[in-house]
């Protein structure tokens, strides 16, 4: 609109200065030029009023709109805060359950190593023991074997004992 006022404005001193030239040539102004001049100034101003009048009115709403923008920038925080304070009332205790939650995983990353070693390890005691049954079933049955043997040793030595009494028995 403001690009427009210098050329209106440009177009209404050049008829005007037509006309100035035109009045020298004849030398006194005709009626009708002074009509026609002054409607020329008449419409101008009407003109520039009502580019001013639409300034002023582009001025209001601009800054209507200025200031409803920042009131709703403040209700966008209040909504903000309120949406936070709703969370919060949702579960109150979130971010402890999420703290122990975080724990909760590291424990886990930290017994899978310690549940593999577990595993071995059961699993020799486990061959462990079994050897060890193994090897004191063997040892039972030596400790059996053993003890017959004594006591066939015992038996025979008696028997010899025995006869060797007899022997001696005869010989008196």
């Amino acid at each position: 609109m403001q690009n427009q006022m210098p050329t209106w404005d440009h177009q209404q001193q050049q008829v005007l200065r037509i006309k100035n030239s035109s009045q020298n040539y004849s030398e006194s102004p005709t009626m009708e030029e002074k009509e026609e001049e002054e409607s020329s100034r008449s419409a101008l101003s009407t003109f520039r009023a009502k580019e001013e009048q639409i300034e002023r009115k582009k001025m209001e709403v601009r800054e209507k709109v200025f200031a409803h923008l920042g009131r709703v920038e403040e209700e966008t925080k209040r909504l903000a805060v309120i949406r936070e304070e709703l969370e919060v009332m949702a579960d109150p205790t979130r971010k402890e359950v999420a703290a122990i939650r975080k724990k909760i995983d590291v424990v886990n990353r930290e017994m899978k190593p310690l549940r593999q070693s577990c595993l071995k390890k059961e699993k020799e005691y486990k061959e462990a023991l079994e050897a060890f049954n193994e090897k004191n079933k063997e040892k039972a049955q030596l400790i059996n074997k053993l003890m017959e043997l004594v006591s066939e040793s015992e038996r025979l030595r008696m028997k010899k004992l025995e006869e060797l009494s007899k022997t001696i028995d005869s010989l008196c």
